[in-house]
């Protein structure tokens, strides 16, 4: 039994990201580290601080160096980190009196969150092109939509007519701010981490900062005004980020639940799946409640996350293991929701017919508000609405439609038959949409 879904081989395939976990698992960590500690030593030969050669042996021994994550599991367990079992291996791959310039003037902490960063920097390209991805689908479908009428529903209640197309739009905008916020917060996040034991990288005198300058070049990261060991703001803030994706995947995903549902019918999962183990009548929308239980697990996450910002001191190990426990879910579930959501854009199947269907079956009322403002032109706003109520209340206790119980109700020179035409009441929605499409850039 896996102790998360997300390692299962059962659930994985469900509710996992293999693309992100593989960028996640011991071995990419240990890759990144092995990655960090071959560009120190290069950036300590540009700067003088040990002989080019010794860097050179450290550079082809790093690059060259395969450790299993089993090799080092014991010490890290003792340690509560892995670097120093991990420097160990290295130094005897390196051999030699080269051997004792691996790591130098370093600490853990910079190789660890550096080797994150690394990896983070892909991480962040493969959710951003699921995004562009998923912004282009729904641009698609809002556009297609924009004249497909339907009802609109407001505290679960059934509202007035709107359009699909504007409802997806909805679904769409927030994913096109979530795009810029990424672009913004990127620099913030994607830099390098070089502050030696205490964060003044005392034990590198004063070639320190030509160090970091000549890591930050070898890494292609940009350095921080500081070293950010116990400055976890980036983190927290790509965590946030994370949970506002998810909470918009996950806003979407209960629309299209809802729709789905048998009683409403304006949506469906097509595609096949979804089948159930004793009622073949059913196609359960097996993408939706995916998205819909990864964004909400991903948004508790990024509030766990948060308490990684109570850093004590110059470093600690309390929340910088906290972000060990959270920061990899959060991304493995906010990647699954992207990778769920754009399979369930694939096979989302609209049933124009229901939705018109259902907006009929109000007989009228969902025309109710606008009826109002159509008689507020003939009479005061108060008596309009009186009279519409009136007529509301006559339709709900009986089998008749409102807009035949105004006409009996008032000679009022209203124009009901353009009135009684749902498409006619549907006011802005197509330059909100055109609107939401011009802002995609």
């Amino acid at each position: 039994m896996s102790v998360t879904p997300f390692d299962s081989a059962l659930f994985g395939p469900l509710l996992s990201d293999p693309e992100i976990a593989a960028l996640l698992d011991d071995r990419a960590q240990i890759r990144a580290m092995l990655d960090f500690e071959a560009a120190l030593a290069k950036a300590e030969a540009r700067a003088g601080v040990i002989p080019q050669d010794a860097a050179a042996e450290i550079a082809t021994a790093a690059a060259a160096l395969e450790i299993d994550p089993k090799d080092l599991a014991e010490a890290t367990a003792t340690d509560g980190i892995p670097l120093p079992a991990l420097v160990a291996r290295l130094r005897e791959a390196v051999g030699g009196e080269a051997a004792s310039f691996v790591h130098w003037g370093s600490t853990t902490q910079d190789v660890m969150d550096t080797g994150l960063v690394l990896r983070l920097k892909q991480a962040l390209d493969i959710l951003d092109a699921r995004l562009a991805a998923l912004d282009a689908r729904l641009a698609k479908l809002a556009e297609a939509e924009r004249a497909t009428v339907m009802i609109a529903r407001t505290r679960g209640q059934q509202a007035t007519p709107t359009s699909f197309g504007l409802k997806v739009a909805g679904w769409l905008a927030p994913l096109i701010r979530h795009r810029i916020r990424l672009a913004e917060l990127r620099p913030r996040v994607e830099v390098l981490s070089c502050g030696g034991a205490a964060g003044n990288l005392s034990a590198l005198g004063d070639k320190g900062l030509a160090v970091e300058a000549a890591l930050a070049e070898e890494l292609h990261l940009p350095a921080p005004a500081m070293p950010w060991h116990s400055q976890r703001d980036g983190l927290v803030e790509l965590g946030n980020w994370l949970g506002l994706v998810a909470g918009s995947l996950g806003k979407l995903a209960g629309d299209v639940l809802l729709l789905c549902q048998n009683e409403v019918g304006e949506l469906r999962e097509g595609g096949g799946g979804g089948g159930s183990s004793t009622l073949p009548q059913k196609a359960n929308p097996v993408r939706a409640e995916a998205v819909a239980s990864l964004t909400r697990h991903a948004c508790a996450l990024a509030g766990q996350l948060q308490g990684a910002a109570f850093h004590d001191h110059e470093r600690d190990g309390v929340a910088w293991q906290l972000e060990w426990l959270v920061l990899p879910q959060l991304l493995v579930a906010t990647g699954a929701a992207l990778r769920q959501t754009l399979a369930l854009l694939d096979v989302l199947e609209v049933d124009r017919a229901k939705m018109r269907a259902n907006i009929d079956a109000t007989r009228g009322l969902a025309l109710a508000e606008a009826a109002s403002f159509a008689l507020s032109a003939h009479m005061a706003r108060p008596e309009a609405q009186k009279l519409v109520k009136a007529a509301c209340q006559e339709v709900l206790a009986g089998d008749r439609d409102l807009i035949a119980v105004l006409k009996e109700k008032t000679g009022a020179p209203v124009g009901w038959a353009a009135l009684a035409d749902p498409a006619g009441q549907l006011g802005a929605a197509n330059d909100f949409i055109d609107r939401v499409l011009a802002s995609r850039g």
